[in-house]
């Protein structure tokens, strides 16, 4: 979750919304083939209290996409099932990776306000030092007196 609280009456596609009889008609498949993927851990549809199972529309597209994979492709289930963990795997890498992007960025920004605090801090009134070359003249140097004294 993105960290901002979420209306619970809003409708994402995560939502578990679907009975098996309509996410079977909306995913083109029979309601025991969707039974058949849930106990094989293809896709694992939410349960309500009473153990029915309630689909979402992620959980819809996750079904064309594995009939998609058997019946276009010729992938057996176990390769569909490693194809998905796989896909989850490289999502969570991906979520995690633009965290980290996050705040990596967000600590570069701070570092060059402290940087620019250090910089405005620093004394106008000195002078970068440079090598002067030996010679024996000899420099007075007498302060500008003050109007003021």
């Amino acid at each position: 979750m993105d960290g901002r609280r979420r209306n619970p009456y809003e409708l994402t596609e995560e939502t578990p919304v679907y009975v098996i009889s309509v996410a079977a008609q909306l995913s083109g498949l029979h309601p025991q083939t969707l039974r058949q993927y849930d106990r094989l851990g293809l896709v694992s549809p939410d349960r309500t209290a009473g153990r029915g199972r309630r689909y979402s529309a992620r959980d819809i597209e996750l079904l064309r996409q594995v009939q998609q994979l058997s019946q276009d492709e010729g992938i057996n289930l176990a390769g569909i099932k490693r194809i998905i963990e796989l896909e989850n795997q490289v999502a969570a890498l991906q979520s995690r990776m633009a965290e980290m992007q996050a705040a990596l960025d967000g600590a570069a920004a701070a570092m060059r306000q402290r940087e620019a605090a250090v910089h405005a801090s620093y004394r106008r009134d000195l002078v970068p030092y440079q090598e002067v070359q030996q010679t024996s003249a000899l420099v007075v140097w007498r302060p500008k007196r003050s109007q003021d004294q």
